[in-house]
C-alpha cells in the first residue's frame, strides 16, 4: 500500500510577517505624530544658535509669551470649534468687536466691570448666531461664519465710527498690561482660559460629546447626543472666548481699532491644525493647539530679531499654513 505523506507547503512571501516594514511604518508614524514638537524644538535650536544673547535671553522669552497670549486664547476658540468638526472664520473679527465695543462702553462712562462683562456678551451673542446658523439652519460653517465676519468686520467700524478709540480708564489697563509674579498679566489669562477649556475637552460630558460629534455627528446622533445642541454651544463658548482675547489686546494696546484683531484668525487655524498632527484620530486638541501657537510665536520672534522682513514673514505664515493643513489631511487618512 502506498504511503500518503503530508507536505507542509511553504508560506508565500506575502504571508510572512514582514516586520522591517512594519517597523518602518510605526517610526514613519511617530516622526509624524511627534513632528510639530520636532519642528517648535528645531526652531528654538536654530533662532538659539543664530542670536544666542538675545533670541535665549529670558526677557526675550518672555516677551514670546507676552506675544503668543492672545493668539493663544482665540486659538483656544477656534479648537472648541473645529472639535466639533466646523471651523469659525469670525474669531478674529468677534475678539475686534468685542474689543471695541467694551472701549466704547467705558468712554459712554459706564464703569469698567460693567463694559468688559458687556464686551464679553457681544462675543458670546456672535458666537450663538453662528452657532445657530450652523446647528439649525443647517448653513455650512464656512458660509455661515465667512457671513458673520463680514457683518460683525462692518459693526467694529460703526462702533469704532472708523477711528481708534482711546483714554478707556486707567484701571482698564491692568487687564492687559500689569503682571504677577513676573508673568504679564495677558500670559496668566492665557494660561488660566486654557486650562479651563483643556479640563472641559478632557474630563467633562460636554468635552466628550464634542468630540464624538466631531467624530462623526451621525453615530453621534444614534447614540443620543444631541447634535444641534452641542454645535450651538460649541460655538456661542467660542464667540465669548474669542471676546475675551479681543478685551485683553485692548487693554494691551491701550487703543480700539476696526481691525486690531482681524489677522488672528488666520494664525489660529493654523495652530490647530498643526496641533492636530499630535492627536492619533487627527482630531483638534487644546494641547496640540498650544504646540502650534508656540511654533507661529518662536518663528514669529525669531525671524524678527534675526531682522527678516515684515512681507517675507507672512509669505512665511502663509506656508506654514498650507503645510499645517496638508499634514493633518494626511495624519487624518492615517488615522
Amino acid at each position: 500500500m502506498a504511503t500518503t505523506e503530508t507536505v507542509s507547503a511553504a508560506p508565500l512571501p506575502q504571508d510572512r510577517p514582514d516586520e522591517p516594514r512594519e517597523e518602518r511604518k510605526s517610526l514613519s508614524q511617530m516622526v509624524l505624530q511627534s513632528g510639530t514638537i520636532i519642528a517648535l524644538v528645531g526652531l528654538i535650536v536654530i533662532f538659539g544658535i543664530m542670536s544666542p544673547g538675545g533670541f535665549l535671553s529670558l526677557g526675550n522669552l518672555t516677551n514670546i509669551l507676552a506675544q503668543v497670549a492672545i493668539l493663544t486664547i482665540i486659538a483656544g476658540a477656534q479648537t472648541i470649534v473645529m472639535v466639533t468638526g466646523h471651523f469659525d472664520l469670525s474669531v478674529g473679527t468677534t475678539a475686534t468687536l468685542s474689543g471695541a465695543s467694551a472701549s466704547a462702553f467705558m468712554l459712554s462712562g459706564l464703569p469698567v466691570p460693567v463694559a468688559i462683562i458687556l464686551g464679553l456678551l457681544v462675543g458670546l451673542g456672535v458666537g450663538m448666531i453662528n452657532g445657530f446658523l450652523v446647528a439649525f439652519l443647517n448653513i455650512s460653517a464656512i458660509v455661515a461664519t465667512l457671513a458673520t465676519l463680514t457683518t460683525v468686520g462692518g459693526l467694529a467700524f460703526i462702533v469704532t465710527d472708523g477711528t481708534t478709540l482711546y483714554g478707556m480708564p486707567e484701571v482698564f489697563y491692568w487687564v492687559g498690561q500689569s503682571r504677577i509674579a513676573g508673568l504679564p498679566m495677558p500670559v496668566v489669562i492665557a494660561v488660566v482660559v486654557a486650562l479651563v477649556i483643556w479640563i472641559v475637552l478632557k474630563y467633562t460630558t460636554v468635552g466628550r460629546r464634542w468630540y464624538a460629534v466631531g467624530g462623526n455627528a451621525d453615530v453621534a446622533r444614534l447614540s443620543g447626543v444631541s447634535v444641534r445642541g452641542n454645535v450651538f454651544w460649541a460655538f456661542a463658548l467660542a464667540g465669548l472666548v474669542s471676546g475675551m482675547g479681543g478685551i485683553v489686546l485692548v487693554s494691551r494696546l491701550s487703543s480700539a481699532s476696526a481691525t486690531s484683531a482681524n489677522d488672528y484668525m488666520m494664525l489660529a487655524v493654523a495652530a490647530v491644525f498643526l496641533g492636530m498632527t499630535l492627536s492619533n484620530s487627527g482630531q483638534a486638541n487644546l494641547g496640540g493647539t498650544l504646540v502650534g501657537v508656540g511654533i507661529i510665536g518662536v518663528l514669529q520672534n525669531g525671524l524678527n530679531i534675526v531682522g527678516v522682513n515684515t512681507y517675507v514673514q507672512q509669505v512665511l505664515t502663509g506656508i506654514i499654513i498650507v503645510a499645517a493643513v496638508l499634514l493633518s489631511s494626511f495624519k487624518s487618512r492615517r488615522a
